[in-house]
C-alpha cells in the first residue's frame, strides 16, 4: 500500500491532500480485512461486493463509497501491473450511482456585493479586495490560490501561471480589474505585511503575521464577508470557482475553452457547468413568460 502511495506521490505528482485521502481509502479496507481475517492477496470480486456493503453498513454516503472504490479500482489495477497478485478482482467493480450534484452559483449581483464587502481602507481589506477579485477573475481553487508567487503574474501580458492538480501548469488571462487591484497591492499593501521579507518566500497573499495565507484563512475570510454582504447558503471558495465557469458560459463562452481556464483534464467534468446554465435559463423563462405567471 505504502509503495502505492509513494508512487503517486512522487512519479504521478498529486498533491499530498490527494495522496492522503487514497491513504484513508486503503486504511478502511485494511480494517475491513482485518476484521474478515483476511489478506490482500484473498481479496475477489466477491470481498469486494461484502467491502461495498461493509461500507454502506457503517453509514458512508453514496459519494463516499463511490470514491473509495475508484481507489481500489486504481490500486488494484497497479498491483497487477505490478505483478503483486495473478489477477485483478476490482476490473468489474460497479460504483454507486450518485444523484446529479448542481454546485451553488452566485448571482452577478451577489457577486458585486461579495466583491465590496471588504473595507478597502484597511490593509488586510486591500489584500482581501485583491484576493477576493482574483479567485472571481481565475476560477482558481482555493489550493491553487494559496500556492501562487507575486512572480507568477505577467501584468504586461495579463495572465497568471497555475499550477494545478498534478503539478499541470496552465496560463489564465485576466481582467484589467483584477490586475489593477493586484497591482496596488503588491505595490502598497503586501509591503506592510512583510515583517521580513526574507521569510515570504514570495507568496502571494499574507496574513497579519507576514505568512503565507492557508486555505482554511480564506474559507474564514470568505464567511464573513458573505455575512457581511448578506449572501445566504454556504459560500466556499470554490463557489467563486463554479460562478466563474457559469457566467462565462452564460457569456457565450465555449465549453472548450472553460475547460482549459479551469484545468480540468476530461471534458465531461465541464459540461456540469452547462447544467447550470440550463437551470438558471429555465428559472428565468419561469418568471418572465407571460403564460407561466398566468
Amino acid at each position: 500500500m505504502q509503495e502505492w502511495l509513494n508512487s503517486l506521490l512522487i512519479q504521478e505528482g498529486l498533491s499530498p491532500n490527494t495522496v492522503q485521502a487514497y491513504r484513508q481509502d486503503l486504511e478502511t479496507l485494511n480494517f475491513f480485512m482485518e476484521q474478515s481475517s483476511m489478506h490482500l492477496s484473498d481479496i475477489d470480486e466477491d470481498s469486494l461486493l461484502l467491502f461495498s456493503a461493509f461500507l454502506s453498513k457503517k453509514g458512508d454516503s453514496r459519494r463516499t463509497i463511490a470514491r473509495r472504490l475508484s481507489c481500489l479500482r486504481k490500486f488494484f489495477a497497479w498491483l497487477f501491473q505490478e505483478h503483486h497478485i495473478k489477477e485483478n478482482p476490482a476490473l468489474l467493480l460497479d460504483t454507486p450511482k450518485l444523484p446529479l450534484y448542481l454546485p451553488e452559483v452566485l448571482s452577478l449581483e451577489e457577486i458585486g456585493r461579495l466583491l465590496s464587502a471588504p473595507d478597502p481602507r484597511t490593509k488586510l481589506g486591500q489584500r482581501d479586495i485583491a484576493m477576493l477579485h482574483l479567485l472571481y477573475a481565475s476560477g482558481l481553487r482555493v489550493s491553487e490560490l494559496v500556492s501562487v508567487k507575486a512572480t507568477d503574474i505577467d501584468f504586461q501580458k495579463g495572465i497568471i501561471r497555475v499550477f494545478g492538480k498534478g503539478r499541470k501548469e496552465r496560463l489564465i488571462p485576466m481582467h484589467e480589474t483584477a490586475l489593477s487591484l493586484l497591482t496596488a497591492y503588491l505595490q502598497n499593501t503586501r509591503p506592510l505585511l512583510m515583517p521580513d521579507p526574507k521569510t515570504c518566500d514570495n507568496e502571494l497573499f499574507l496574513n497579519r503575521s507576514g505568512k503565507k495565507l492557508t486555505r482554511q484563512g480564506i474559507w474564514k475570510l470568505i464567511k464573513k464577508y458573505c455575512l457581511t454582504a448578506k449572501i445566504q447558503g454556504t459560500v466556499s471558495p470554490h463557489t467563486l470557482r463554479h460562478s466563474f465557469a457559469t457566467h462565462l458560459l452564460e457569456g457565450g463562452a465555449d465549453l472548450r475553452t472553460v475547460q482549459i481556464l479551469l484545468g480540468h483534464s476530461d471534458l465531461m467534468a465541464t459540461e456540469l457547468y452547462t447544467r447550470i446554465c440550463q437551470s438558471i435559463i429555465q428559472e428565468i423563462y419561469s418568471h418572465a413568460h407571460p403564460r407561466c405567471r398566468s
